[in-house]
């Protein structure tokens, strides 16, 4: 194998969500579902597939929204997001399927999210050599990154490395879940510290390099030249736990179970006749099926 293979390392919910706000709800199944998300997401699978020639993919789902091994230590987490409706779920499993039978390896798990099988995945990988592509825009993910890695925000065709994290987030890619623990994520419910925003945790950060350093010597935080640095002293004393827990959280796991049949996540062939199925099902036009028949062959 040549130590320049990618893997690349789909986000699935974002462009799954993308697509369900984004494509008209006209579009339905056979039994009357609503399947526009479903479209969308295989229209995005079809153009990457076609465009980029991947020869090693896995998509990860998330499926652990509510029963995240995070969910146990802090159940408010993602407490704020409002379930999904069941049309939604349902499009959801459509497109799980659409993946696998496209021949791209397919992650799921009850209780690690696409964050962690995605880390997982190019921890183990990286030991074989190879570097990864995360399509993502979450900066969650960018903790990942390390020399050779990227991250590309598709839908802007934005694109960073290990270096780009320091110049987007203020901080580098090891940082990132200590940044969180200071600065909180209200996406994802994650507290942080009451006061401490991204400017003033990425300055903390450059001067104590962790938040374990930080929080251990808060006490010198008051006599540097920072903005209300006194304030920010005494909130890191009054909350140091909360942080700790917050960073905790934003850490990505790398030990997420992986089946062993995905392996590399080489790409397989389409499954004809499961995709058959699908387009018939899904209802898919005369040009979404011509562009999966179509499809270049995995080498």
């Amino acid at each position: 194998m040549k130590r320049s293979e990618t893997l690349f390392l789909v986000d699935a919910s974002m462009y799954v969500f993308r697509a369900w706000h984004s494509m008209p709800d006209d579009f339905i199944d056979v039994d009357g579902h609503p399947v526009n998300a479903v479209h969308g997401f295989t229209r995005f699978l079809l153009e990457l597939l076609e465009r980029q020639r991947p020869q090693h993919i896995a998509v990860a789902f998330d499926e652990a929204l509510e029963s995240s091994f995070r969910n146990e230590r802090y159940p408010a987490y993602k407490a704020n997001r409002d379930p999904a409706p069941d049309s939604l779920k349902r499009q959801f499993q459509e497109c799980q399927a659409i993946s696998r039978s496209l021949g791209l390896a397919t992650v799921v798990d009850p209780r690690y999210e696409a964050d962690d099988l995605i880390g997982t995945l190019l921890v183990r990988q990286r030991e074989a050599g190879f570097k990864g592509l995360i399509l993502s825009a979450d900066k969650d993910l960018s903790q990942l990154l390390r020399e050779g890695d990227q991250q590309w925000d598709y839908a802007r065709n934005q694109r960073w490395d290990h270096d780009g994290v320091r110049e987007r987030y203020g901080v580098r890619p090891e940082q990132i879940p200590d940044f969180l623990g200071l600065t909180g994520d209200s996406s994802d419910n994650i507290p942080g510290v009451p006061g401490i925003g991204p400017k003033t945790a990425s300055a903390l950060l450059e001067h104590f390099h962790d938040l374990d350093s930080l929080l251990a010597r808060a006490h010198e935080v008051e006599f540097l030249r920072l903005r209300g640095a006194k304030a920010h002293a005494t909130r890191l004393r009054e909350h140091a736990e909360q942080a700790r827990l917050s960073r905790d959280l934003a850490t990505i796991a790398l030990d997420a179970p992986i089946p062993e049949h995905i392996g590399d996540a080489r790409r397989q062939p389409v499954d004809q006749q499961a995709m058959d199925g699908l387009c018939e099902r899904l209802r898919f036009g005369a040009l979404s099926r011509r562009r999966i028949n179509e499809l270049p062959e995995p080498d």
